[in-house]
């Protein structure tokens, strides 16, 4: 178990936390505040605790260097509304400066202060010692709140840690809690579905899931490049052609170990890949070879959902189909509502999938929807995430 803002004492002291506000803009602003307001909690429980609170994030690529289009002002101004207090804010080229120093000696209890892109310094995304030092010198302790970026070994992540007692927000509490009970710890039967596109993408996250599920379902472009591995026609349809023979592996492993891998029976396959393509529903077998599969087909759809119906506890990783064409949604939506209307403890790993129960408006019917895509892959890989391995144990 690790350290929590619960386990230690805030009232007066400086708390230097990492938040996930890397957030969609278009024109400079704010497209979608889900990651400021995951991290409300956390912020809320500091400030009335009597703790200076003083946040940083990255936002976007500004690969190392000062640019004002990735400039977390937007977000400054989105917090100052979401708590209803004004937010410290100084844009400053090298993010800590002597002004940034004196307005966080200058924190009173309950006040909070963002600091300027963590990635305007190219330091950042190598743990530089120096820069790490330079964060982790305003504050008393350090929390990491920021899942998105847990496994990822930067300064404001993991660097921090050298100098400041560190401990996690409520966010990563809660990631670590739903994830690490889902993968270790299930209600069965557990069920696994994974799609996207590349086989090569979810390689260590399907071996690891092998080995602790009772079903894993395929779906998505990587479905045909199972059927490649089967010996079947797949037209135009998106292929990973170095993991083939690595796909009819894993059919063979499945199925040693016991675990039902079931792969899509029938496709929705369209002429060209637009909204609006002429389509038609194929089974698995019949692909015609000017045809590209775009979604799972009805029977597919059935199949899986008299699968989730019977299961206690499912994970979902990647999209069934083209969700972002609603011609080509079906799929996808269809395991969503599945999901929404199980009982089962449902994990929804970040990404697409949490695009697309976000698309659909069931967000709120599933257990647990993770604000990290790459670090809910890794911690399904059963990988150690940087960010979370410098957390103290209680």
């Amino acid at each position: 178990m690790k350290k929590t803002v619960r386990d230690i004492e805030i009232k007066g002291k400086k708390a230097l936390v990492r938040c996930d506000f890397n957030v969609p803009l278009k024109d400079g602003e704010i497209t979608d505040d889900i990651r400021i307001v995951s991290a409300l909690p956390t912020i809320k429980y500091l400030t009335e605790g009597g703790a200076k609170v003083i946040l940083m994030s990255h936002l976007g690529r500004p690969e190392g260097e000062p640019n004002p289009k990735y400039t977390l002002a937007p977000v400054a101004a989105r917090l100052s509304e979401l708590l209803g207090q004004e937010i410290v804010f100084i844009s400053a080229d090298t993010v800590v400066d002597e002004k940034v120093k004196e307005a966080a000696a200058a924190l009173e209890e309950g006040q909070v202060m963002l600091l300027e892109n963590v990635r305007y310094r190219k330091e950042e995304t190598k743990n530089g010692a120096e820069f790490a030092k330079e964060l982790a010198g305003l504050g008393d302790f350090f929390v990491n709140d920021a899942f998105g970026t847990a496994h990822r070994a930067h300064s404001s992540t993991a660097g921090v840690a050298d100098y400041l007692p560190a401990v996690s927000g409520f966010l990563i509490e809660k990631e670590v809690e739903f994830l690490g009970n889902a993968v270790e710890n299930p209600e069965r039967p557990f069920v696994a579905i994974m799609g996207g596109a590349k086989v090569g993408d979810k390689i260590p996250v399907i071996e690891n899931l092998l080995k602790k599920v009772d079903t894993l379902i395929i779906g998505g472009g990587m479905a045909y490049t199972f059927f490649k591995s089967m010996g079947l026609e797949i037209g135009k349809s998106i292929l990973d052609a170095e993991n083939v023979e690595f796909a009819k592996g894993l059919l063979e492993k499945a199925e040693a170990a016991g675990v039902r891998m079931l792969i899509p029976v029938d496709s929705v396959c369209a002429k060209e890949f637009s909204n609006d393509a002429e389509h038609a529903v194929f089974a698995r077998e019949e692909i015609p070879a000017d045809m590209e599969g775009m979604d799972i087909g009805p029977a597919t759809i059935e199949l899986y959902k008299s699968t989730l119906a019977e299961a206690k506890t499912v994970v979902w990783n990647g999209p069934m189909g083209v969700f972002e064409f609603d011609t080509f949604a079906k799929g996808t939506r269809a395991i969503a509502e599945a999901l929404a209307e199980s009982d089962a403890v449902t994990v929804i790993g970040g990404g697409d999938s949490a695009a697309a129960v976000e698309k659909f408006g069931l967000a709120d019917k599933m257990t647990h929807i993770s604000t990290g895509g790459g670090a809910s892959l890794e911690f399904l890989e059963g990988k150690v995430l940087p960010g979370i391995a410098v957390i103290e144990d209680k």
